[in-house]
């Protein structure tokens, strides 16, 4: 399933990304990639694929243009970074091909915290949140208004983030599971690592995407 270049826009801008549509996909996962990172990045490529696999559409653009990007001041400015993903949520609604799927979200680093204030402020179209060595505790007075369902994901060997992450589950008033990925770092670059996070991931979106929480 070959990736379509896609423009993502958000009020003024025109943000490059990559939309891949499955046959008769179950839903769609918008992406929000982390510090330093693109819609080129690797590893959400890997996951992208891998979702793709199991029937998920996903969308993948740069929360930032490339002069945005040279300022690392950017980078965490989750009021920026979640404004970009609202902004992706209401283009995903009005695209011809995706815009009747059900929505989830998949954040890492601080793009985890966009999503999860991406999710707040959209309740009624946000129907999964998945965070990968997140920083969600970044997400603030917007985690307790958080109503669709979260898996944070960290690593075993991600001391700090493991303790910002359980913080941070502690505000959250919607279910939601925290997965240690043993011995994982923040990256998760060791053998196998990632296949877990695209298994319990995937298993996620297949489990919530395909219920209806405003029908309940």
């Amino acid at each position: 399933m070959a990736p379509q270049k896609q423009t993502v826009f958000v009020g003024t801008l025109a943000l490059e990304g990559y939309l891949r549509i499955p046959a008769d996909p179950l839903g769609v996962v918008i992406f929000a990639h982390g510090a330093g990172s693109s819609h080129l990045s690797t590893r959400n490529n890997h996951v992208a694929d891998a979702l793709g696999k199991r029937g998920i559409a996903t969308l993948l653009f740069d929360l930032l243009t490339e002069d945005e990007a040279r300022d690392r001041a950017n980078v965490f400015d989750i009021t920026l970074l979640s404004a970009r993903v609202i902004d992706a949520i209401a283009w995903a609604k009005s695209n011809a091909q995706i815009g009747s799927l059900p929505i989830g979200l998949f954040g890492s680093s601080t793009g985890a915290a966009a999503a999860l204030v991406g999710a707040a402020n959209a309740p009624s179209d946000i129907q999964a949140v998945v965070s990968r060595g997140g920083r969600p505790d970044m997400a603030d007075a917007a985690l307790p208004n958080v109503k669709a369902p979260v898996l944070l994901i960290v690593g075993g060997a991600d001391y700090q983030v493991i303790e910002l992450n359980e913080q941070a589950a502690k505000r959250l008033t919607c279910p939601y599971k925290l997965e240690i990925i043993p011995n994982a770092t923040h990256l998760f670059e060791e053998p196998g690592a990632l296949e877990q996070v695209v298994e319990i991931a995937g298993d996620w979106f297949e489990t919530n995407l395909t219920t209806d929480r405003t029908q309940s």
